[in-house]
């Protein structure tokens, strides 16, 4: 059995705009989440490295004990 013509020639044609338009899309959208999760983590590297500090590390930044603790609890997405 051999196939038409016309099936062969949508077969053969380049995706469609809509589909290209989709994909660049998609890609867009896990670049922004991949750099959203990246600054997230950078928040949370800083937020540990506060509590690492010594207390008179931390006056010399402004910060108390008390305060740097307080931003290490804080929500990731804060």
């Amino acid at each position: 059995m051999r196939p038409d013509h016309a099936t062969m020639v949508h077969l053969a044609q380049a995706p469609t705009t809509q589909s290209a338009t989709f994909w660049r899309s998609l890609r867009a959208q896990c670049i922004a989440a991949a750099n959203w999760v990246g600054r997230q983590l950078e928040r949370r590297r800083s937020r540990l490295a506060l509590l690492e500090m010594t207390d008179e590390q931390l006056k010399d930044i402004g910060l108390s004990r008390g305060e740097a603790y307080t931003e290490y609890m804080r929500r990731l997405w804060d």
